[in-house]
């Protein structure tokens, strides 16, 4: 996942002081998630990234499918992100917040890559492990890398652990080449 932007970071961290301010942050969270997921539409975005189109029906079309469906502070933020021409930044601001309500609950998050797809056996141990190491709850996300050839690699925060054929193979190519030297 690519870090937010400066930018982002900042909307979510002040969206994060109101929703726990308020008590709401889960519904805030549902909330940003939806409103990324509109910033993605395509559809949406050629209206409210269009400037030819008047700024009160930008915020009308963010209105129409965010009422009744998010929080009003998140209403307010996508639409203030309208007026500033940052409405594709709801996603990374969706992000950081969800990160953000993650270390609130002491939750961990954590990559898990392999060569093929863990069966869920396989998962629920990595998991077990990982929650082990970490003494928090895990979110584990999978993704596949055929280029590991066999193993896996897990990253927890900045902390990557590569078990993976690959990175031994390289270990032992490093090895070889010190020792020539």
């Amino acid at each position: 996942m690519a870090r937010p932007t400066t930018a982002a970071r900042r909307y979510a961290e002040a969206a994060f002081e109101l929703a726990t301010r308020d008590g709401d942050v889960d519904a805030w969270a549902a909330g940003l998630a939806l409103a990324a997921g509109v910033a993605g539409d395509a559809d949406v975005n050629r209206i409210v990234d269009n400037p030819a189109v008047p700024l009160g029906k930008r915020n009308a079309v963010v209105a129409s499918v965010l009422a009744g469906r998010a929080p009003a502070g998140v209403l307010n933020l996508a639409q203030l992100l309208v007026r500033r021409g940052r409405f594709e930044s709801l996603a990374g601001i969706s992000a950081e917040f969800h990160r953000l309500h993650n270390r609130q609950r002491g939750i961990v998050e954590a990559v898990v890559t392999s060569a093929e797809p863990l069966t869920a056996d396989e998962t629920r141990a990595v998991r077990a492990r990982i929650e082990a190491m970490t003494g928090a709850g895990v979110e584990l996300r999978a993704e596949i890398d055929e280029s590991l050839i066999g193993g896996l690699t897990v990253r927890v925060g900045d902390q990557l652990l590569d078990a993976s054929v690959r990175g031994r193979l390289e270990r032992l190519r490093h090895q070889l080449v010190q020792g020539t030297r």
